[in-house]
C-alpha cells in the first residue's frame, strides 16, 4: 500500500478486517465467528417515540437518562443497575453512540430540557394545578398536625 492509498480511518479499518478474516483460524473456530461478528454492522438500540425522545428499544428507559448517569460517572455496570429493564450491551451502544454523535445529542438534550421546562411552567401556571398542590399541602400538614398532636411527630416525620 502506497501513502495516500486511504482517505480515511475506515478504509484502513476494513482492510485489516480483511486481512485477519482470511487468517488462518483458529482451532476453536472463535476467530471466524468473531470476524464474521466484525464484519456485520451494529444496529442500535434506540428508537425515537411519536414525541421526539429517544428510548432504548423495549424499554421505557430514555437516552436521556443514559447519558445523564454516564456524565455523573456511571459504569455500563452501574447504570445497568439502576434501569433492570436494560442489557448491558444496549447501555454500551447506547454510551457508543452517545460519545459518536456527541454534538448532535447535546443539542437534543438542550431542546428536551427548554421543552421540559415550557411545559413545567404551563403546569404550574395552570389553576387546577395550584389549587390541587395547595389541597395536597394542606392535607399533608393536617396529618403532620395531628401526628404532633399525638407525639408521634418526630416518629413518622422526624424533625422539621
Amino acid at each position: 500500500m502506497k501513502k495516500g492509498d486511504h482517505d480515511s480511518g475506515l478504509w484502513v479499518s476494513t482492510a485489516i478486517v480483511v486481512t485477519l478474516s482470511s487468517a488462518q483460524p483458529h482451532p476453536s473456530g472463535m476467530i471466524n465467528s468473531i470476524m464474521f461478528a466484525l464484519q456485520e454492522s451494529i444496529s442500535m438500540p434506540l428508537v425515537i417515540t411519536e414525541h421526539g425522545t429517544i428510548r432504548i428499544k423495549g424499554s421505557r428507559v430514555s437516552l436521556d437518562s443514559i447519558v445523564h448517569h454516564f456524565k455523573l460517572g456511571a459504569t455500563a455496570e452501574q447504570i445497568v443497575q439502576s434501569f433492570p429493564s436494560l442489557s448491558l450491551g444496549d447501555v454500551y451502544s447506547s454510551i457508543a453512540y452517545y460519545l459518536t454523535h456527541r454534538q448532535e445529542i447535546e443539542e437534543y438534550l438542550k431542546k428536551q430540557e427548554t421543552a421540559a421546562d415550557a411545559l413545567q411552567e404551563q403546569l404550574e401556571s395552570n389553576p387546577a394545578y395550584q389549587a390541587e398542590i395547595a389541597e395536597l399541602r394542606s392535607r399533608m400538614l393536617g396529618r403532620w398536625t395531628a401526628a404532633q398532636e399525638n407525639g408521634a411527630a418526630t416518629q413518622l416525620y422526624g424533625t422539621i
